[in-house]
């Protein structure tokens, strides 16, 4: 179970160089709940990119990225010929391939490091979270990714809310979904291992569009590493990958400015990151294809269960709850309350079904601390009124407290 703590964000206003982040000028300053791996953490301050900075980088460099923020729908067919102002170097091009386009740029931003571009047609619906998962994920990653050893969102930030409030402009940049700090550690291979400490989020957009993106982090934010040995910092001055729904599935365009560091020069590392982008590609073209008893049908089963029992997580600062003293059940395990809310945000009971033991608890304060979420962003005014309290006295007759947790 994870625990919160506030924090601060900080979103740069103004931008100096070639950072996407910036120490001066006036910033706008958020409460967000930050939560860390099962510790809990008195206060972190996270200083987001300058948005405005990073999406002009992004459109610039990306014609599809550019195509999504000005509104337009579908994908690579239906941009203009003229879409793309930079002078790219060629280094594929074969429509029969899974990556049917492959173009670098030496130098980027003033950064004398390569940005690769690559392009591809991948069969099936667009699911923008299911591409980050293959990047976030570290399981999902080891299945494309051979060289990766640690990977992890060490510091999500749960307060969309007050992120998009920040970003603004919902028309140019979407919806934020998920945003976070991640660390990145790979092992031990022809070079010695590298670490990574990336912000980055999801920008979701109404046809359906993703925008993935991401920066490294400044070494003003060192702090935000995880303990453990250091290793040579990589760093990736530009990531972004834009999925736009196209044809019989969807196109992406994947930009990736990475510098592996310790001064080893870039004609040998390029291969390298290009054969590991292939691979990431290959693995989402299998995963969307689908199929009986596939990853993705196990996905979208799982995503139809949870709406069907309409089972959510509660943030107790936006629910009523019935007097604690006065609930009791027989059981010694917990259960599972399963709110049915397929009508306006109207909760009916379902079926109270056993659950997994936690320990019993006392009070108020304690139940808060077990059923803290990220509801209040999807139900604003939500209680679980008499008909919880009713059921529950009614099938009990042991005077114990009952211990309600609210399946995520």
């Amino acid at each position: 179970m994870k625990h919160f703590a506030a924090a601060t964000i900080i979103f740069s206003t103004s931008s100096l160089g070639i950072s996407a982040f910036t120490t001066t000028g006036p910033n706008t300053v958020a409460r967000a709940p930050v939560a860390t791996k099962n510790e809990f953490t008195t206060g972190v301050e996270i200083e987001l990119p300058d948005i405005g900075t990073l999406f002009d980088r992004v459109q610039a460099a990306s014609p599809l990225a550019r195509h999504v923020m000005e509104g337009n729908s579908g994908g690579f067919d239906s941009m203009s010929a003229d879409s793309d102002t930079l002078k790219w170097k060629k280094l594929e091009s074969n429509e029969r391939r899974t990556v049917h386009r492959i173009d670098k740029l030496d130098s980027y931003q003033d950064v004398k490091t390569p940005l690769l571009r690559f392009r591809s047609h991948i069969k099936g619906n667009l699911i923008g979270e299911r591409f980050s998962h293959f990047i976030m994920d570290l399981d999902e990653r080891k299945k494309w990714d051979d060289q990766v050893a640690r990977n992890e969102e060490v510091y999500p930030i749960d307060d969309l809310e007050s992120v998009n409030a920040i970003l603004g402009n919902e028309e140019k940049y979407g919806i934020c979904t998920r945003v976070g700090v991640g660390y990145t550690q790979t092992k031990q291979g022809f070079i010695s291992p590298r670490e990574q400490l990336i912000i980055g989020g999801m920008q979701e957009f109404k046809d359906g569009a993703t925008i993935l993106w991401g920066t490294e982090m400044e070494e003003q934010h060192n702090y935000l590493l995880p303990e453990g040995q250091r290793h040579t910092r990589a760093k990736s001055h530009l990531f972004a990958a834009t999925l736009a729904p196209a044809d019989d599935g969807f196109d992406v365009e994947y930009l990736l400015q990475m510098d592996v560091g310790g001064g080893i020069p870039h004609f040998m590392t390029t291969p390298a990151l290009v054969d590991a982008i292939k691979k990431l590609f290959e693995h989402t073209k299998k995963y969307f294809a689908g199929g009986e008893g596939s990853d993705l049908e196990l996905h979208l089963q799982s995503l139809q269960l949870d709406s069907a029992t309409g089972t959510v997580d509660l943030d107790a600062s936006d629910i009523e709850v019935p007097p604690l003293e006065s609930l009791s059940t027989k059981s010694e395990d917990s259960l599972t309350l399963d709110m049915d809310l397929s009508t306006d945000g109207d909760a009916v009971l379902g079926e109270i079904n056993d659950h997994r033991p936690i320990p019993k608890f006392q009070g108020m304060e304690s139940f808060v601390a077990r059923t803290k979420t990220v509801f209040r962003r999807y139900l604003q005014d939500f209680s679980i009124g008499k008909a919880a309290h009713d059921k529950a006295v009614q099938d009990s007759d042991d005077a114990s407290l009952l211990p309600l947790f609210f399946t995520p």
